[in-house]
């Protein structure tokens, strides 16, 4: 086994074991620390006190509540530690500094640092790290999913309408409790308690859920507070406790209320599945049900039910309904099994607590472990520097259609390879930490890997699975950290020297690919899809991916990411992958938008099988199937109903529009007139009545509630012309098989457009 111990660059430099979670006493002059040892769950303080850096002392030297200031050595303009004798007291100073600097905590331009969570200062200082001597499987995780009634006339729940309520909390556990609090025996006040008595009972180290923090949690917590219920979740006796927060997704930011248990965490698996989707880029979607079945973590004899009926089964079939509660929970523990192990193998390295690593970026997790070194070593810490925005890597698309066979080369991590084989580090790293971490990290990894390979027992192996994925996605994200702009070691010249570096190793190997008469079909930063050269055969690949790599730099390994038996290359960053085994991926907006229709994504997904198999021919009467359907009203109002969330009171749009600061919106036009109160955040589906192809949405929209299959109404003319949109930019790739050059221009068939 590995030896975090003998690397506390890495691990930092106190191995106490089993620790599980902290918080902030009442006082701020200490933490309470969560222990699991032989013995159980034991409970633990921590004296602690809290720190500012400071470019210049005088900026904390006459502030109430100071211990001390040290001075750092080293270059790094924030080159004092400011100690103070409280939380409440260094929150005080970091006030004081933001009125005397005029720059606020979270500026890089500010003369003083302050960070925002105790656990992390606790950690950063102690030397501490998470779960010692822990394994995935020693955590005590808990699942719970709720179900809820909707008022008779909405589609979707609301925690703030009288008539809603929770009618069924299932909750499952990694020991191999299951239970389900039934709300057709208990009143909706009585089932809240009774969910708190549990999780106090079972006492559970994580709390797990799918879309838990932004559904879940608010709907318990809004009833609870109707009910004037303390949800009393924590092991110290503490209530639930929620605030607002932000999650970066690559380019996407997830606005949520980020909800916190003192003495445990909480882990989103909807969050977990956008994380892990990131690099994998091969879940259909983030559904609980359609993840599970992705991963293999459906339970056996699963029980579906269609939420549209849950109100009649409540009435009618109660266990039913609470079965399906319950599988949603084993369905979510399974998931988290799946998924959460690289976060808990982090929490051993990063110093924030179990919870904050899944949620915090991979860039804040490199400054934090560098942050950590520095202040071991007493080094002063640099200022964030400015920049010009980074070159980006080689993406190009060089074919259009249907390849078949198609191989995926990638380069094993492209940019850390050429971080560490050029030497590119931060010119502001002094210590050389960043170049050394990033080693170690890689050299770990290829440890862990070895072992994982040679691992006799089933729990070992997951646990080096679990530290190497680890490994992998904090080193992938050194290049990112050096044109992060809060990085206090970002350097973008260095990054743009990266990024140069790789276009030049892809270019390297898309001309070996020409040489050696495959086709590139497209590129993406550091991996190419191709077809291989003329008689080429499988046997052959290793002896084919030596040939491409031939030229490239020493330290640059390029491995063997996948083999397709075809491709449907559409556009940038849009296509198709069929696999050998007949299973069909979809990747890019322009598949899996939703701006889209349900019945556009279909529609779109039976002609891109179509094409991938050889039956292109067929796509017609798929067009000519959705029409026919369309006219004879045997299409149901969810395919083509559209749902959108409403950002704002209907009130607020009124005025907006009025006054000509936003456009009229079809959700909102049909919230206005249905006579119903609706609030920020609930859904509005609906569809669009009337005849004629070129009808307004926002004067032709209905609650899609209102639909009524006995007597249809919707506007058949308009849905028809979207098929026939679809067929329009499809057509082309049904008229002929296999590639042609990508074409750069408006010309149909050339580039298209789905949106």
């Amino acid at each position: 086994m590995l030896d975090p111990g003998r690397a506390p660059l890495r691990f930092g430099w106190d191995p106490s074991p089993g620790l599980l979670a902290y918080r902030l006493t009442d006082d701020g002059r200490s933490l309470r620390l969560w222990r699991r040892g032989p013995g159980g769950v034991t409970v633990e303080t921590a004296p602690f006190s809290p720190f500012l850096l400071l470019t210049d002392p005088a900026l904390g030297r006459d502030a109430p509540g100071l211990v001390e200031i040290s001075h750092l050595d080293g270059p790094g303009e924030l080159a004092f530690l400011a100690r103070f004798e409280s939380w409440a007291a260094a929150a005080a100073a970091r006030d004081r500094c933001r009125e005397r600097s005029a720059e606020p905590p979270d500026s890089p331009r500010a003369p003083y640092r302050f960070l925002a969570d105790p656990t992390h200062q606790y950690l950063l200082l102690s030397g501490r790290t998470s779960f010692g001597g822990l394994a995935f499987a020693d955590l005590h995780r808990f699942a719970l999913d709720i179900e809820v009634l909707t008022t008779e006339g909405y589609e979707f729940p609301s925690a703030e309408r009288p008539g809603d309520r929770v009618i069924a909390v299932a909750l499952a556990d990694s020991t191999g409790f299951r239970h389900v609090i039934r709300g057709d025996r208990l009143d909706e006040p009585a089932l809240l308690e009774e969910c708190s008595r549990v999780i106090r009972e079972r006492d559970p180290d994580v709390i797990e859920g799918h879309n838990i923090f932004r559904f879940d949690l608010e709907y318990i917590e809004a009833r609870a507070r109707r009910h004037g219920i303390a949800l009393a979740w924590g092991r110290d006796g503490s209530p639930l406790r929620g605030r607002l927060s932000r999650l970066q997704v690559a380019e996407r930011t997830i606005a949520y209320r980020r909800w916190e248990v003192a003495g445990r965490h909480i882990v989103d698996t909807w969050m977990l599945a956008q994380l892990h989707d990131v690099g994998a880029r091969d879940l259909p979607s983030f559904g609980l049900k359609e993840v599970a079945r992705h991963l293999g973590a459906v339970p056996a004899d699963r029980t579906y039910v269609d939420p549209a009926t849950i109100p009649h089964l409540f009435r009618e079939a109660p266990d039913r309904l609470m079965a399906y509660a319950l599988d949603d929970a084993l369905e979510t523990l399974g998931v988290a099994a799946a998924l959460a192990p690289p976060y808990f193998a982090q929490a051993q390295l990063v110093p924030f607590d179990y919870q904050a690593v899944i949620l915090r970026g991979a860039a804040a997790k490199i400054d934090a472990l560098l942050l950590r070194e520095y202040l071991r070593s007493g080094q002063a810490v640099p200022l964030p520097r400015a920049g010009a925005p980074v070159g980006g890597g080689h993406t190009a698309i060089f074919q259009q259609g249907v390849a078949r066979p198609v191989l995926h080369a990638d380069v094993t991590s492209l940019y850390p390879s050429l971080m560490l084989a050029r030497g590119i580090a931060p010119a502001s790293d002094s210590l050389g930490a960043f170049s050394r971490l990033l080693r170690h990290l890689a050299g770990v990894r290829m440890d862990a890997k070895r072992l994982a390979r040679e691992a006799r027992g089933a729990e070992e192996r997951a646990h080096l699975q679990a530290l190497q994925q680890s490994f992998k996605i904090l080193i992938n994200a050194f290049y990112g950290y050096l044109a992060f702009p809060s990085g206090h070691w970002n350097d973008f010249d260095a990054a743009n020297r990266v990024t140069a570096e790789g276009r030049q190793v892809m270019t390297a190997i898309l001309d070996r690919l020409a040489l050696l008469g495959a086709v590139a079909v497209e590129a993406d930063t550091d991996g190419v899809y191709f077809v291989p050269p003329p008689g080429h055969a499988r046997e052959d690949d290793e002896g084919l991916l030596g040939a491409i790599a031939q030229d490239l730099p020493p330290g640059i390994r390029l491995e063997l990411d996948g083999r397709y038996a075809a491709m449907f290359s559409y556009k940038m960053k849009t296509y198709a992958l069929l696999d050998e085994e007949g299973r069909l991926t979809l990747r890019g907006s322009g598949f899996r938008s939703r701006a889209l229709e349900p019945f556009q994504r279909r529609i779109i997904e039976e002609i891109v099988r179509l094409l991938l198999v050889g039956r292109g021919g067929e796509a017609r009467s798929v067009i000519e199937r959705w029409i026919a359907d369309f006219a004879a009203h045997r299409v149901g109002v969810r395919a083509f109903a559209r749902t959108e969330t409403l950002g704002e009171t209907l009130e607020s749009y009124r005025e907006k529009v009025r006054t000509g600061a936003r456009p009229a919106a079809a959700p909102y036009e049909v919230a206005s007139v249905s006579g119903r109160p609706w609030l920020p955040g609930d859904q509005v589906s609906y569809y669009v009545v009337g005849r004629g192809a070129r009808v307004a949405p926002t004067e032709a929209a209905r609650l899609a509630s209102l639909w009524n299959p006995e007597v249809p109404d919707e506007n058949v003319e308009y849905y028809q012309t979207k098929v026939r949109e679809i067929w329009e930019r499809f057509r082309p790739f049904t008229e002929g098989d296999g590639l042609r050059p990508y074409r750069d221009d408006p010309e149909p068939g050339a580039q298209l457009a789905l949106l």
